[in-house]
């Protein structure tokens, strides 16, 4: 079980607070005709690491705004415990990789995808024997944990040119830094990794880019990491469900607009260590496109690949139905289009 996400009170912490709240001044809330939230908590995750996911974090300011005067972010490294969590309704709202969501909803879990996150953060990095993703036939990748993102998507990959990632790939589960070490060893073949791991694989030259997720087709033309919610907490509060959706899509927005201030952000609350590869990912990433892309499209186009593979057993439509809910998404596009 996580942990509550320290608030400490140093003065880097305190100067990044300080100048985020500043720079989130500048993006005021069009709310004024709504309701107040049903419930002024809201419980998130923290993973430390993980950058793509930086609209979660950088909402905190916005969410204050936006009504909430309770709000925690539950520390925990495994993905499946996080998962875990949201569907427990341990925790209000997720911002993560698509195809986990879609496993989990097709194993009855009560999770439903609200909304589009940001367009691809993902690198598929390989040896020199490796050049193209069917050269993985037979060839061992790492991975942190089986039903990890870096598993989910990289399965997706191998079945859309036609592989089988349960026969012909050779899973090898690895902490990420020891999986980027293998690699530069030629221990294993190749490593599916989200930021920072790609901007430190290249900076070390390890390895070589075979896909770049934010780049490549089909990839780039869906969402990356989209927001999901408790199906409960979204029933039974949908004021504070689209005030907390709209607060993370203005916080993308934000990402997209002030990088340098978004990076030294994360480094200052301690959710990764080093500036300049925050700077660069943020930077890569189109977080600000969310607008002009189909979250059911994405839906649909992931657990079309997953159900080819027999990783879910609902067909496309019927995760669609009974997994997502798009009314304050789409409510939204309308509202922040400026």
């Amino acid at each position: 079980m996580g942990t509550q996400h320290p608030r400490r009170v140093s003065r880097r912490r305190f100067l990044g607070g300080v100048m985020l709240a500043g720079l989130l001044g500048r993006y005021p809330r069009v709310v004024a005709a709504e309701p107040p939230p049903e419930v002024t908590q809201l419980r998130l995750i923290a993973q430390r690491g993980s950058i793509c996911v930086a609209p979660k974090y950088v909402a905190e300011a916005l969410l204050q705004a936006e009504g909430f005067t309770a709000i925690h972010y539950a520390e925990e490294p495994q993905f499946s415990v996080r998962i875990q969590r949201l569907a427990a309704g341990e925790t209000d709202l997720e911002f993560t990789f698509v195809g986990p969501l879609i496993t989990r909803i097709d194993a009855g879990d009560p999770i439903v995808v609200l909304a589009g996150g940001h367009i691809g953060c993902f690198e598929l990095f390989g040896t020199a024997q490796v050049r193209t993703i069917r050269d993985l036939k037979g060839k061992t990748v790492a991975i942190p944990e089986l039903g990890s993102p870096q598993h989910i998507f990289l399965s997706s990959m191998v079945a859309y040119v036609g592989l089988d990632p349960g026969q012909d790939i050779q899973w090898v589960t690895q902490p990420r830094a020891a999986s980027m070490r293998l690699l530069a060893e030629g221990k294993i073949d190749a490593y599916l990794g989200f930021p920072p791991d790609p901007q430190e694989l290249r900076a070390k030259q390890i390895g070589h880019v075979i896909v770049n997720s934010t780049l490549d087709r089909p990839w780039s033309q869906y969402f990356c990491c989209m927001v999901a919610g408790n199906r409960e907490f979204v029933h039974m509060h949908p004021v504070a469900t689209k005030r907390a959706v709209r607060a993370i899509l203005k916080a993308a927005n934000v990402c997209a607009s002030e990088p340098g201030q978004v990076a030294q952000f994360l480094v200052d609350k301690g959710y990764t260590e080093r500036y300049d590869y925050a700077l660069q990912a943020i930077k890569e990433i189109p977080y600000d496109r969310w607008r002009e892309y189909d979250a059911e499209d994405t839906i649909r186009f992931y657990a079309l690949r997953l159900h080819e593979v027999g990783m879910i057993k609902s067909s496309p439509q019927k995760i669609i139905a009974q997994g997502t809910n798009w009314r304050f998404f789409n409510a939204l596009k309308k509202e922040l289009k400026g």
